[in-house]
């Protein structure tokens, strides 16, 4: 075997798929996350004036989401490139896994609130 083929680094395809399975998995629930937020916030902006800064909100902190999913994504890729062996590759994934989850989970929480406060507004009389 020769030095360059010792140090060549190749990632096992059993592993580049779960990695992609679990990637696009965490895209697949986001997109969900965002579809639904954008669709809840162009129901609220129907509502009346009242409303539309709750759904300028809503829309503003969907995209700043997504933003931030995306440069985290571009990290973890990058981070892979640099990847010295399988064990750094494993690490950077369950990293970015649980860190993204964690992400997601708080992302929806704070989505959820900013959606019920718009919607307390929807429902308070008009004067």
């Amino acid at each position: 075997m020769s030095e360059h083929e010792r140090d060549r680094f190749e990632i096992p395809k059993d592993m580049r798929s779960m990695a992609e399975a679990n990637f696009d998995q965490a895209r697949k629930a986001f997109e969900g996350f965002l579809s639904s937020a954008q669709e809840t916030a162009a129901k609220i902006e129907g509502q009346g004036a009242m409303v539309r800064a709750g759904a300028k909100d809503i829309s503003t902190k969907a995209i700043s989401y997504a933003e931030k999913n995306v440069a985290a994504s571009l990290d973890y890729a990058q981070q892979l490139l640099h990847a010295k062996d399988l064990a750094d590759v494993m690490r950077l994934h369950s990293e970015y896994v649980q860190t993204q989850m964690r992400a997601l989970a708080e992302q929806a929480s704070e989505m959820g609130q900013i959606v019920g406060r718009a919607a307390m507004e929807a429902a308070k009389p008009k004067p």
